[in-house]
């Protein structure tokens, strides 16, 4: 199997994993009872409201909630946590920068903890999200410190992140300047006025552009 083929069957195996992390008891037909908050530390919205933000169904998200709960019973996980799950998808590489800028972009409210609103909302947009949503949420990953814009240094970390998550799978030698090089070329394709930021719409413009990254926007649609 190529390299290519084996990180796609890697990160698909992880966006599996991610939603059967919070389903748990995905097969069950008992799912009359209404979600049990008084053993947790926070409580969750209403199931209406969640339902109204996400593309979940009610039964969808009481199954959702009562697996999030078994794994994670503070009804939140950490980010050492969320690293320690990332790392087993990736065994032959250092997969702990990547997954904190992941779990950044999972954690909306930035405060240190993923609760169980913002796995949901994280999780509707990259298995049921439209492109304009997916691409919404990848920028939001790029754009580390949250300001509305990527730098080329920002594009830079997430590379080298990657870089170094894929592992041998990805070099078995690299050149130190191989991420540099590649984030050179992508950004000069996407800073479209050469003002030195890519935004969001010329992120967006860019990727609608382009059939490699449209065909990965695809990538968690088979996942459920």
């Amino acid at each position: 199997m190529s390299c290519r083929k084996r990180c796609k069957r890697e990160i698909f195996k992880f966006a599996q994993y991610l939603f059967r992390l919070v389903t748990g008891t995905l097969n069950t037909d008992s799912v009359e009872d209404e979600l049990e908050l008084s053993a947790v530390r926070h409580r969750p919205e209403g199931l209406e409201q969640l339902e109204a933000q996400t593309r979940f169904s009610r039964k969808e998200l009481q199954i959702l909630y009562r697996g999030f709960k078994n794994e994670c019973p503070s009804g939140v996980v950490n980010e050492e946590t969320f690293k320690d799950i990332y790392s087993q998808f990736f065994p032959q590489g250092d997969a702990s920068t990547y997954a904190h800028f992941l779990f950044n972009a999972f954690d909306t409210d930035h405060n240190g903890s993923v609760s169980f609103e913002d796995f949901v909302m994280g999780l509707s947009i990259l298995l049921r999200g439209t492109i304009q949503e997916k691409l919404n949420w990848a920028f939001n990953l790029y754009d580390i410190n949250k300001d509305g814009y990527i730098t080329k240094e920002e594009m830079l970390d997430i590379m080298k992140a990657i870089y170094d998550m894929m592992g041998k799978c990805t070099y078995p030698v690299l050149k130190e300047e191989t991420p540099r090089q590649h984030v050179e070329v992508f950004f000069q394709k996407m800073d479209k006025n050469k003002d030195g930021v890519v935004t969001i719409d010329e992120f967006i413009d860019c990727c609608q552009n382009d059939e490699n990254i449209m065909r990965s926007m695809h990538l968690f649609e088979n996942v459920l």
